[in-house]
């Protein structure tokens, strides 16, 4: 391992020119015209992972979109490491912020910028090429695996039931995963848990065609008006969540464990001015990292109806719309949550509109146990690169796939995450740090040799 660094440093630009080719594929999964593009980044991922020192590697068909597998299995009997990760992106709406092409990346300023950047196109390309550094200098001394899906985006929808199908396939002693962030660029962390998910539209239906606002308006139910009340009452004064059943299963966090996590830096000046807001916001009686990765939240991703068109239009409309979506704690099932909320919306609405709540996708959280071996591994490697040991926080985010992977496969996932908040994932101008991807290489193949 004495020539890590040196094999990094040498391969800088190689590592930059291939990543930037599988970033330059559209691969945005939530949107059809898309379809072929998918297939473009699958066939890329194999020729990567043979390129890299795969035994095997192909392109395999789902109901979806294809996903891409490959193995190189040294001996059966020593420990074996599945590697997930996901080659579809998010859109890139609002195009027009965009610095630059999102789909054409960019260096500045140390980093790269581009859709994918970091999630998880360049997180999972980290993989390929510790395990490249490892196959190509005979220091391999485990199994390793490769699942690279099209659909983590859209809720991984088909990968459930390939994992079922596929289980002696797919056997490993730990999932490796780097689909998540760090505290800092100095201060490595660990993703010791996951908020579950789930994820609705919901339409509100009023007369049967838009009307004029002056001949109708006050004696006809406006689904806009209707709506937007609906939801508003969805929190009260508290920001607590007044869906009755929402907190019956939610795990409460120790006294103990709520003062480790109050040990995590958290400057909340500088977290205001970099998202440019004048207060912070949330549920009373937590702190801002206990509402982001301990406590269930419910908010509404989109709105729409109506004329929303340049200039005055008065119309009273027929119908308006909205996206919503719950994170989700330890002990929470998002099954059981879907069907609360479907059921409180039903009830709550007036007789003067119908309302319809469609189930999107969604998973259940994830805890990662700090006492196994995987982990112990995991934060010797960080602790190697970056001279201090990894602070274990629990995510706001979710990922349904490694609950899913924990139910069927009976593995648990060890979140070795190298992105940043400033990253700005699913949002215009998405970027990743060069000296994050190729710190995240070296701490990757840092951990096989701990593991082994």
């Amino acid at each position: 391992m004495e020539n890590l660094k040196a094999y990094i440093a040498e391969n800088q630009q190689r590592f930059l020119d291939e990543l930037f080719e599988l970033i330059r594929i559209p691969s945005i999964s939530s949107e059809s015209a898309h379809e072929a593009d998918m297939y473009r980044a699958a066939k890329l991922w194999k020729k990567i992972l043979l390129d890299c020192g795969a035994d095997r590697a192909e392109v395999i068909e789902t109901k979806g979109n294809p996903l891409t597998y490959g193995e190189k299995i040294i001996d059966p009997s020593f420990l074996t490491v599945l590697v997930y990760g996901h080659m579809d992106v998010m859109p890139v709406d609002p195009r027009e912020l965009w610095t630059s092409d999102p789909f054409e990346p960019e260096i500045r300023d140390g980093k790269i910028y581009a859709r994918g950047a970091d999630d998880d196109k360049g997180q999972s390309f980290m993989h390929a090429k510790a395990f490249e550094y490892l196959v190509k200098n005979d220091l391999l001394r485990c199994n390793v695996k490769f699942i690279i899906e099209g659909e983590e985006e859209v809720g991984s929808e088909n990968l459930p039931a390939f994992c079922r199908a596929n289980k002696d396939l797919l056997k490993a002693d730990i999932i490796l995963v780097s689909d998540t962030s760090m505290i800092g660029p100095d201060i490595p962390s660990l993703t010791t848990g996951l908020r579950g998910l789930a994820y609705w539209e919901i339409e509100v239906l009023g007369p049967n065609r838009d009307l004029h606002s002056g001949l109708f308006g006050g004696a006809v139910a406006n689904p806009i008006n209707i709506l937007a009340k609906m939801l508003a009452d969805v929190s009260d004064e508290n920001n607590h969540i007044t869906i009755p059943g929402f907190y019956d299963k939610v795990q409460d966090v120790s006294a103990e464990e709520r003062a480790k996590m109050a040990r995590a830096p958290f400057d909340e000046k500088a977290y205001k001015d970099t998202l440019g807001i004048a207060e912070l916001w949330g549920e009373s009686g937590y702190s801002t990292n206990e509402r982001t990765g301990i406590r269930p939240t419910f908010d509404v991703c989109g709105i729409w109806g109506g004329y929303s068109g340049e200039g005055a239009k008065t119309v009273l409309p027929s119908k308006a719309y909205a996206k919503l979506s719950t994170r989700l704690v330890p002990n929470q099932d998002y099954k059981e949550i879907a069907s609360l909320v479907k059921d409180y919306f039903e009830k709550i609405a007036p007789p003067s509109v119908k309302v319809k709540v469609s189930y999107l996708h969604g998973g259940n959280a994830y805890v990662c146990p700090v006492d196994i071996p995987a982990y112990k591994a995991a934060e010797k490697a960080y602790t190697k690169v970056y001279g201090i040991p990894p602070v274990p926080v629990r995510s706001g985010g979710s990922i349904p796939i490694i609950s899913t992977f924990e139910e069927i496969l009976g593995q648990k996932s060890v979140l070795m995450g190298f992105g940043l908040e400033s990253d700005a994932i699913h949002s215009p101008n998405e970027n990743y740090p060069v000296e994050q991807f190729l710190k995240g290489i070296e701490t990757i193949a840092w951990f096989y040799y701990y593991f082994a």
